[in-house]
């Protein structure tokens, strides 16, 4: 089962059902098998979060924690989208939040599988790119971040690798190849 709760506070602009059938879609077209818990948050919560796990003390719009190999398949791990830093990225790519949570979304269903922009030679965001046409998506955050040189990236996932295996609260270290790079990853 999956589980997506927005706030009260977003009201009528969000819908459960539409967003959790694209989490099914997504999460079938990246192959991620475990289901996937989505907090839906704010600004200072993905700030705390990215502090605690990432060790840095700013917000970012999505993080992503894997669960460890061997509760995958049951349970792939859990994301974190700020709906504050979403509508902010939304406003400034012309297209509605809803298409900009999906972005972020399917962006860290790639970092649970396995996937990482920053360690890789642009394997993710080819794959991202593929995935954003298939489910009719607005340009993806790397393809954002990357097509102007003078921009900063402004989504990235990553975190110090843990040295425990606890029932992921991050995108650290597993034991798997994919899972290697998993370590709490955030954007920013």
């Amino acid at each position: 089962m999956n589980t997506i709760e927005p706030p009260s506070t977003f009201g009528t602009s969000l819908s459960t059902p539409s967003l959790t059938r694209f989490l099914n879609r997504a999460r079938a077209a990246v192959g991620v098998k475990g289901a996937v818990d989505v907090l839906l948050s704010d600004d200072p919560t993905l700030r705390q979060l990215n502090k605690n796990f990432r060790n840095k003390d700013k917000p970012t719009d999505v993080l992503s924690f894997p669960a460890p190999t061997k509760f995958a398949n049951k349970h792939a791990g859990d994301l974190a989208i700020s709906l504050e830093t979403a509508a902010r990225q939304a406003a400034a790519h012309g297209h509605p939040l809803p298409d900009e949570i999906k972005i972020l979304l399917l962006h860290g269903l790639l970092h649970l599988s396995g996937e990482d922009h920053e360690t890789d030679n642009g394997e993710m965001a080819a794959h991202e790119a593929i995935l954003r046409r298939e489910l009719r998506l607005p340009a993806t955050l790397i393809e954002r971040t990357t097509a102007s040189p003078a921009k900063k990236p402004s989504t990235t996932t990553k975190t110090p690798p843990s040295t425990t295996q606890k029932a992921s609260s991050g995108r650290t270290s597993s034991t798997t190849n994919k899972q290697k790079k998993t370590s709490r990853r955030g954007s920013r």
